[in-house]
């Protein structure tokens, strides 16, 4: 593109510019009309640096390949091997996008190359933001369990009966959008109340990757609206608390127990049965059925007994219970490293009141990127387009945060 600009200006300074090339170049000469660099901020030096090893680490694997030595080139190695080709090809593309900019800026002085210069490094600035983009992504450190499926706790907080209604209303919407994204979902247990909430509900989203799109979902999200009992019409506050949990087996709930127990060691979880308690009915009240799993080293307590099956009730209670082992153990390792720079940096994953949902204004905020939506209704509807916005937004907000930890970690070594 770049030989053809200065073929054209070639022929500007042989010949006279027909009408509509002038007319063309007038419009693009117009300053109003270019907005050129004006959002293209490009790879952070830091990225740039780290990107850098990266190619180094690949240049080695490759060479180590070459050699034909297979007892030394490891499946892990391998698999190192494969995720930085990607990142290799996608920076060399930046490289060679970031040089044409270049070349492009050196034109921006000739008055009748300026123009279709300008235009030319738009359309460039765009490309090299999302390659910057792309290659952010690969360098910033990620969640580990982001390929996984997803089990979702809900329970009511503050509010009451309204609450418990709100919590209803929030599993209905996880469940809707797994459903129009054509996810296998189901309701591992449940408390329903004679007003139609729940006081506890734990869902399971089968679909691997779920993870990548719910993970936003923890914490406290608050509900302002006018409940139908309420006569006066006055708006009510509640709140129900989500936690998002990965899944940490293949998801089986058929009953394979031995299985699920092979994680941990002896004597480390107890196991209890007892009668299932609730409101009656066949089996209920009759045979112990329910279990109660104490994990001893961090006190964690599972208790299940939606199933006939004791087996069963065993299979879901470790599956949840490991789940909430290996989150607890990503929360610690993530506040150990931000430890280590300041006590002051937070983490968008465990926050208060996260999320508002304001019904009168049909208002959505996550107060976490301050993003603010009025499609309230299909989000709740569990809109796949509308939910997924605000993933992306909350995906652009948690890389500067972690670009902005990185840096701040740079910055310490450096004093």
């Amino acid at each position: 593109m770049i030989s053809q600009l200065r073929r054209l200006g070639s022929q500007m300074v042989l010949g006279p510019l027909s009408k509509s090339s002038r007319l063309n170049r007038s419009v693009l000469n117009d300053s109003s009309n270019i907005c050129y660099g004006s959002t293209f901020v490009g790879l952070h030096p830091l990225l740039r640096k780290r990107t850098e090893q990266l190619v180094e680490e690949h240049k080695v694997l490759t060479n180590e390949m070459a050699e034909g030595d297979s007892s030394s080139f490891t499946p892990e190695k391998s698999t190192r091997f494969s995720k930085l080709n990607q990142l290799v090809a996608e920076y060399d593309q930046y490289l060679s996008a970031e040089t044409e900019r270049k070349e492009l800026e050196s034109l921006l002085e000739d008055p009748q190359l300026k123009g279709d210069a300008e235009t030319e490094i738009e359309a460039l600035d765009e490309t090299l933001e999302n390659l910057a983009q792309n290659l952010q992504g690969q360098i910033l450190p990620q969640n580990p369990f982001l390929e996984r499926g997803t089990i979702l706790e809900l329970r009511p907080g503050v509010g009451g009966s309204e609450a418990m209604i709100f919590t209803q209303d929030l599993l209905n919407m996880y469940q809707n959008y797994a459903s129009k994204k054509r996810w296998s979902a189901q309701v591992l247990s449940i408390n329903e109340t004679t007003t139609g909430g729940v006081t506890e509900a734990i869902l399971s989203v089968d679909q691997p990757g779920s993870y990548a799109f719910l993970q936003y979902e923890g914490g406290v999200h608050r509900v302002q609206r006018i409940p139908l009992t309420e006569t006066k019409g006055r708006v009510h506050t509640s709140t129900a608390a989500v936690v998002v949990l990965p899944q940490m087996n293949d998801n089986d709930t058929s009953g394979n127990s031995d299985e699920a127990e092979r994680t941990f060691a002896a004597g480390e979880v107890r196991i209890d049965v007892m009668r299932a308690r609730g409101a009656g009915g066949q089996h209920v009240n009759t045979t112990e059925s329910a279990v109660r799993l104490t994990h001893v080293p961090t006190g964690i307590v599972v208790a299940m007994q939606d199933e006939r099956s004791q087996h069963k009730n065993k299979a879901k209670a470790f599956m949840i219970l490991r789940a909430r082992i290996a989150e607890r153990e990503r929360i610690e390792a993530l506040e150990r490293e931000k430890s280590k720079r300041t006590s002051q940096v937070t983490t968008t994953l465990r926050s208060d009141k996260i999320r508002t949902y304001n019904y009168v204004q049909n208002r959505l905020t996550d107060h976490r990127c301050g993003h603010t939506s009025y499609h309230l209704a299909d989000y709740v509807a569990g809109d796949p387009e509308t939910f997924d916005d605000i993933v992306k937004v909350m995906d652009k907000y948690t890389k500067e945060e972690s670009l902005k930890d990185m840096i701040a970690e740079e910055n310490e070594k450096r004093n």
